[in-house]
């Protein structure tokens, strides 16, 4: 489990990160699952932070590459050995991945949206 410290760190990164994305007018902020913050493309969520961990939603062979790179977990948001194929998890210690890595759940969700919903 992350220390409060590290936890007031993902906090500040991800408040920097979705202000990057937020210059885009398709994305809004609010939460993701739950009361995690989130970053959504039409009502679609791409991105959140759980903790002190960045989540996003990527193509499953994109998930299991990173899962295999050790650069991120799969997602279990109910602790009960449940997985999300198209989530992963990426820990702090790969916070330099982070922006590659929500650029690229922006894509992959925007790109299922119809361009009428996206706006």
């Amino acid at each position: 489990m992350a220390t409060e410290a590290e936890t007031r760190e993902a906090e500040r990164l991800f408040e920097r990160l979705a202000a990057r994305f937020l210059a885009d007018p398709t994305v809004d902020q609010g939460t993701g699952f739950g009361s995690n913050p989130g970053l959504r493309v039409g009502s679609k969520i791409f991105a959140m932070l759980r903790h002190s961990d960045l989540v996003v939603k990527l193509p499953k062979q994109r998930v299991e590459q990173l899962v295999a790179s050790g650069a991120g977990a799969r997602f279990d948001p109910r602790h009960d050995g449940r997985l999300m194929k198209q989530w992963v998890t990426i820990p702090m210690r790969h916070r330099r991945d982070w922006d590659q890595l929500a650029s690229e759940a922006l894509q992959f969700v925007g790109s299922a949206l119809p361009s009428a919903r996206r706006r």
